[in-house]
């Protein structure tokens, strides 16, 4: 059960290793990336990148579409979630830029910890729905 997302799919465990690795990386290249520059403005540019991939997987995966699908409720949490990682990201290019390189190691813990909350979350409410769901 923990390992199995609803249509059966175990995959998860390596994408969730490959964000790991990712948000790695992306402490790495953000601590050289905004050492010259305004934290703010190194936070724009990796924003635009971002946007940029994301919309770019949406038209390759043609689901650009079902937008007009997505509910009230959806809507809300994307936005709120959104604002949070803006503030996330925010805060972590200042940091990066005014702290010391151990700050790496402070964001890769909470790199991981954030992934494993996710796995938790998943597992937990996996489990409540088998359960709840007769």
């Amino acid at each position: 059960m923990i390992s199995k997302l609803k249509d059966g799919n175990s995959m998860w465990f390596i994408f969730a290793l490959l964000s790991a690795v990712f948000a790695t990386s992306t402490s790495i290249l953000a601590k050289i990336g905004v050492e010259d520059i305004n934290s703010s403005l190194a936070t724009a540019i990796h924003t635009l990148v971002v946007l940029f991939m994301a919309w770019g997987m949406v038209f390759i995966t043609e689901t650009q579409f079902q937008i007009v699908d997505i509910s009230q409720k959806s809507w809300v949490f994307l936005i709120l979630s959104g604002i949070a990682t803006g503030l996330s990201w925010l805060c972590d290019y200042k940091a990066l830029q005014i702290g010391l390189n151990c700050i790496l190691a402070l964001k890769t813990l909470m790199a991981v910890l954030r992934r494993l909350s996710v796995l938790f979350y998943t597992t937990f409410r996996e489990k409540r729905s088998v359960t709840t769901d007769w």
